[in-house]
C-alpha cells in the first residue's frame, strides 16, 4: 500500500515527536496567543477532556477561560457549570463578555451526581463548554467523560487538585497553574505532541483590560478572586470573580 505512509503523516492522531499534534477539530482561542502557539488546533481543545490545576482556588483558572467562554455563549450556546465550590460573580462574567443566560448552574448533593451531570450536559449537544470540579473521581469516570465530551465535541474542562497530578488521566490536555509576579505561570503536564519544558508566563492584567484607557475598577480584578458576598438564600462564604 503506496500510500499509507502519506495517510499515516496526515492522521490526526499520529504526529511527530517533535512538533504539536494536529487537531481534527479546531480548538476554541484562549485569547492568549502565547497559549494558544503551544496548543494543538490553536486553542482549548474541543471534543476532548482538559484538566487545570490551580495551585489554589481563585488564581485564575477562570480568567484564562474567559474569551473562550465569552466566545461560546455569543455563538448561542450554553455554558454548564457542575458543582463550583463557590457561588459565579455575575457582575465580573457579565463584565467579561459572557451572556449571562447562557449560563446554567448545577448544584449536586453527592460526588456521582456531579459526574451524570457532566456526562448529561457534554452529550447533549446544547453545551459549548462544561466545567466541573469533582472532588473524588477515578479513572474510569474520567474516561467516561473523555468519551462524552467526543461526542457532544463541546469544550470540557475539569478543574482538580494539585495532588492529581500523579494519578493516570485520559485528559489530553492537563494544565498546572501557579502565580508568577503578579501573572499566572502555566504549565503544560501533557498535551498531544512534544513536552513543553517552560512554563507560559500570562499577564497580571487581561488582554481587553490591557488595551482599555480606563483603569479597572474595584470589581475588575487581574486574577480570579475569592471574596466575601452575601445572597438572598444566606450568607456564602465566597465567589468566583473573572475579568
Amino acid at each position: 500500500m503506496p500510500g499509507l505512509p502519506l495517510e499515516l503523516d496526515q492522521h490526526p492522531g499520529i504526529w511527530r515527536g517533535g512538533e504539536l499534534a494536529r487537531s481534527a477539530c479546531p480548538g476554541i482561542a484562549s485569547g492568549f496567543a502565547a497559549l494558544d502557539a503551544e496548543l494543538p488546533g490553536g486553542g482549548w481543545p474541543c471534543g476532548a477532556l482538559t484538566e487545570i490545576l490551580p495551585q489554589h482556588e481563585g488564581i485564575g483558572e477562570l480568567r484564562i477561560l474567559g474569551p473562550a467562554l465569552a466566545r461560546l455563549a455569543s455563538r448561542g450556546k450554553f455554558i454548564a457549570w457542575i458543582a463550583p465550590p463557590y457561588l459565579p460573580y455575575a457582575p465580573a462574567l457579565a463584565a467579561a463578555g459572557i451572556a449571562l443566560e447562557r449560563i446554567v448552574i448545577v448544584k449536586t448533593a453527592r460526588d456521582g451526581d456531579s459526574l451524570w451531570a457532566a456526562e448529561q450536559a457534554l452529550r447533549s449537544a446544547a453545551c459549548g463548554g462544561v466545567l466541573a470540579w469533582p472532588r473524588d473521581i477515578r479513572y474510569p469516570q474520567l474516561r467516561r467523560l473523555q468519551l462524552a465530551a467526543e461526542d457532544g465535541r463541546c469544550l470540557a474542562v475539569l478543574f482538580r487538585p494539585t495532588g492529581a497530578v500523579h494519578e493516570p488521566s485520559p485528559a489530553v490536555l492537563r494544565i498546572a497553574l501557579a502565580t508568577s509576579a503578579g501573572g499566572l505561570a502555566l504549565s503544560i503536564l501533557k498535551r498531544r505532541g512534544a513536552p513543553l519544558s517552560r512554563p507560559i508566563l500570562l499577564p497580571a492584567v487581561p488582554p481587553a483590560a490591557a488595551n482599555s484607557n480606563t483603569s479597572p475598577g474595584p470589581d475588575l480584578h487581574a486574577v480570579d478572586s475569592l471574596a466575601s458576598v452575601a445572597t438572598a438564600a444566606g450568607s456564602v462564604p465566597a465567589r468566583f470573580a473573572l475579568a
